[in-house]
């Protein structure tokens, strides 16, 4: 959930490629240099709803979290600066996410295995989501993310229908409380330091 529940997910679970077809509503498409330009900037988690009860539990203490996206074209990577709020504290992380184009997948190595979540972007809607093992119903579950904590009526109506067509409920849902953030105030006052070392006396 890339995003500590992104890097919670792909670092625990290992994702195959579906052996049937997937779901048409959480399969991507092919990932452009469009699609990357299109993902780079701050995004804000939204919620989830998973079906493996630890990622559940750990989804439970995300309070809030946002994340900037900076693709590299070159190499296909991803890098993401995430600050979430758990607990009633700002936790930050960096890591980088491999793309592969033509599958529409991001995923992540860790100790020589690689772990795989599908993208589907709603460009219309500012929006994506990563959908992990859909070919496992035990595992599998949904995330959304928007470009604003405000999420767009039609963006949640394309997630809440994800997450049905995995037979999954819209109870199931995990969402996150904005007014619950702890970083961006953090945030503000690290870059007005940095600012004001720069400037020098």
């Amino acid at each position: 959930m890339v995003l500590y529940m992104v890097l919670v997910i792909l670092s625990l679970l290992p994702l195959l490629e579906a052996q049937n077809p997937e779901p048409a509503s959480i399969t991507g498409t092919a990932i452009t240099n469009d699609t990357l330009i299109w993902l780079s900037g701050k995004w804000f988690y939204i919620g989830s709803a998973l079906h493996n009860p630890e990622f559940k539990q750990a989804a439970q203490k995300i309070q809030a979290e946002y994340f900037y996206f900076t693709p590299n074209l070159t190499d296909d990577t991803i890098l993401i600066q995430e600050y979430q709020t758990t607990e009633d504290r700002c936790v930050f992380n960096s890591s980088k996410l491999e793309v592969q184009r033509e599958n529409g997948t991001l995923s992540k190595f860790e100790e020589a295995v690689e772990h795989v979540a599908h993208l589907k972007v709603f460009m219309k809607h500012r929006g994506f989501m990563l959908a992990f093992a859909p070919e496992d119903k035990k595992n599998w579950g949904l995330s959304l993310y928007a470009n604003e904590p405000e999420t767009a009526p039609e963006l949640l109506e394309e997630f809440l229908k994800a997450v049905k067509s995995l037979g999954m409920d819209g109870s199931e849902i995990i969402y996150t409380d904005w007014k619950k953030d702890m970083c961006s105030q953090q945030q503000k006052q690290r870059e007005l330091e940095r600012k004001k070392t720069e400037e020098g006396p």
